[in-house]
């Protein structure tokens, strides 16, 4: 009798993330995986044009990382790192150090995305705390997505995926993105809210809200909440998850920004989509907060895989492509290609809007549908019948490519997209 294929085993036992099992087609067989191409247990590929959800931004496989955490794993794979340190731990400090936000100068390991944020808001409550302040208010944008713990789930506003759980969330006010044409009113929004409820810290997407459906902001409008928030000790928190390590054109998106965050979290690209690991930094300030003789006004949060070594290792490799010159190249090809595609495609009547910034490209299609929706399921499919992985949020297309990947195949998710149009 023939061996069962990894779909069939897979619908044994699996409980996916963000699927609806009773509806969803089953999953698609993995083997193999090589710079920007994705292949499954049938033969097929498909080129992986969100880089497996702004991971392995540097390729799959890619021999620079892979060889990095080979050599790791001869030496130390794992130790606990309460009371112990290690040279890829500390290595990766003194890397990220120099290519983030000047102001920022300590640095907290944890497990991934919605952990580096969760202890992020953990870490703005407690440093009012600390000094003798209650502050309990969280700011947040609506349509934000900060992850799926309930920290992370609370200043997060889809609620979509928060719908069941939002009984049971911290206290968040969410107000408006900023634009150029609102910006007065929601500065004005954010004052009153400083001056009427004790705020203490502020978490935002700078400049691009992913889950949002990859819309942008304005860096000056953000700008103007940022000083306001400067001003009356409510800790900026920027969720870079998403946007770090060069998507938008420059290595953060906070880079383009003159106020700086006092707290940023990383992950996803972190690790060149190596390995599982997230991190939280933070000025001086914040870490000086929690300097006392009281143990109890320390930091007591941990995760058991707090910098891994092997991780660790992938991050080091993962900087050192992202500083180097072959990278940035590709970065700005990428992102002259999208440019020159949304000049082609803009006026299209199935296009209702189109968008790039650095390597992220956005579209609208002029279609309803629903995020996860019937409609949304068949245009993803027909990317995938063509040999290419995107995931639509429902009529929102986007493009967030790994940055080793050719011309020609960018050509190919180009025309996927504009076949696309067809199917409406």
């Amino acid at each position: 009798m023939a061996s069962k294929s990894l779909q069939q085993r897979d619908q044994a036992h699996i409980w996916h993330p963000l699927t609806q099992h009773q509806t969803s087609d089953a999953p698609i067989g993995i083997v193999q995986a090589k710079g920007a191409v994705l292949y499954d247990e049938e033969g097929n590929e498909y080129i992986d044009g969100i880089a497996s959800w702004y991971t392995a931004m540097y390729g799959h496989c890619n021999p620079q990382i892979t060889s990095r955490v080979s050599q790791q794993l001869l030496t130390l794979d794992q130790v606990v790192f309460t009371g112990f340190t290690h040279a890829p731990a500390v290595e990766l400090s003194e890397k990220l150090i120099a290519i983030l936000p000047s102001d920022q100068q300590k640095i907290f390991f944890n497990d991934n995305g919605s952990t580096a944020v969760e202890a992020a808001i953990k870490m703005a409550l407690q440093y009012h705390f600390n000094q003798g302040q209650k502050r309990t208010t969280l700011i947040a944008f609506e349509n934000g997505f900060h992850g799926d713990t309930f920290g992370a789930m609370s200043v997060s506003g889809l609620s979509v995926y928060n719908g069941p759980f939002e009984d049971f969330f911290l206290e968040v006010v969410r107000i408006p993105v900023p634009t150029n044409h609102n910006v007065k009113k929601v500065v004005s929004q954010l004052k009153h809210l400083i001056d009427t409820q004790p705020c203490a810290a502020f978490v935002y997407e700078p400049l691009v809200q992913g889950a949002a459906g990859m819309k942008f902001h304005e860096a000056a409008a953000l700008e103007e909440l940022l000083k306001v928030c400067k001003a009356n000790d409510v800790l900026c928190i920027a969720d870079e998850v998403m946007t770090g390590f060069g998507k938008t054109g420059v290595h953060f998106a906070s880079n383009v920004l003159n106020t700086q965050p006092d707290i940023m979290c990383l992950s996803k690209a972190l690790t060149a989509g190596m390995a599982a690991m997230g991190i939280t930094s933070c000025t001086q300030a914040v870490y000086d907060a929690f300097l006392d003789d009281a143990v109890e006004k320390g930091f007591l949060h941990a995760h058991t895989y707090s910098a891994n070594p092997l991780a660790c290792s992938a991050a080091i490799a993962g900087i050192d492509l992202l500083t180097s010159e072959d990278i940035q190249d590709a970065i700005r090809r990428i992102a002259g290609r999208h440019r020159s595609f949304s000049e082609k495609i803009k006026a299209h009547p199935k296009v209702e809007g189109v968008r790039c910034k650095g390597v992220i490209l956005a579209l609208e299609l002029d279609v309803s549908m629903e995020r996860y929706g019937s409609v949304r399921n068949q245009l993803f499919r027909h990317f995938m019948d063509a040999g290419v992985f995107l995931r639509p949020l429902g009529n929102t297309i986007y493009v967030l490519p790994p940055y080793v990947i050719t011309d020609a195949q960018l050509d190919k998710i180009y025309q996927s997209i504009e076949q696309s149009f067809l199917l409406f």
